[in-house]
């Protein structure tokens, strides 16, 4: 379980393939607490397993679904990545519940700059704008953000500068692909009112 408040602005130092899957070495710039093995981190909002450390490097392994259903397919030595561990018991919830299980990925279709805030537009598959609101939450590459407007296949945020410094979101073009996790209450009472 994740805050969608990113710690770091990471980076991807090596990928090697590793069958249908891929092994990520990644770098986490001034890390204090050493990673553990084992410990769930959130890149790119995709939670993933440390399977190796060292000072600020760490490896993770990602496999076929990860791959298919997140942005860390096409990603490559030098990408930056939004980093955030996993939440302890007694920590602040500064942004929603995440979970690090992302759904799909989103399209920068616009951008806009609004004052020294940032107007972000994103095209998404149809099906899943259902599970959004207007003011309700979303993690966009692991960044906890409020939704503006919803449409019937997207969405729109607004960025702060902090945000726009700290994340990969200051950096995202026009047709640049971002992770989506919507809120995991939007998805449990939909499957609820499903089944009803």
């Amino acid at each position: 379980m994740f805050t969608g408040l990113v710690e770091v602005l990471g980076s991807i130092e090596r990928v090697d393939e590793e069958g249908p899957g891929r092994r990520l070495t990644l770098a986490w710039p001034g890390l204090v607490e050493p990673l553990a093995l084992g410990e769930s981190v959130a890149v790119n909002g995709c939670c993933l397993t440390v399977v190796a450390a060292e000072g600020e490097r760490f490896v993770m392994q990602a496999g076929p679904e990860t791959l298919l259903r997140t942005n860390l397919g096409a990603a490559g030595p030098g990408d930056r990545v939004n980093l955030e561990r996993s939440l302890r018991a007694g920590d602040r919830l500064g942004g929603h519940f995440v979970q690090g299980h992302i759904d799909t990925t989103a399209v920068l279709r616009e951008r806009r700059t609004e004052g020294e805030w940032e107007f972000l537009a994103f095209g998404i598959d149809p099906s899943w704008t259902s599970l959004m609101v207007p003011k309700g939450s979303i993690a966009v590459d692991g960044v906890s953000l409020t939704l503006v407007g919803v449409e019937p296949d997207g969405f729109s945020v607004m960025l702060i500068p902090h945000t726009l410094a700290v994340t990969t979101l200051g950096g995202v073009r026009v047709g640049g692909r971002v992770n989506i996790e919507t809120d995991m209450i939007a998805r449990h009472v939909a499957k609820l009112m499903a089944v009803g």
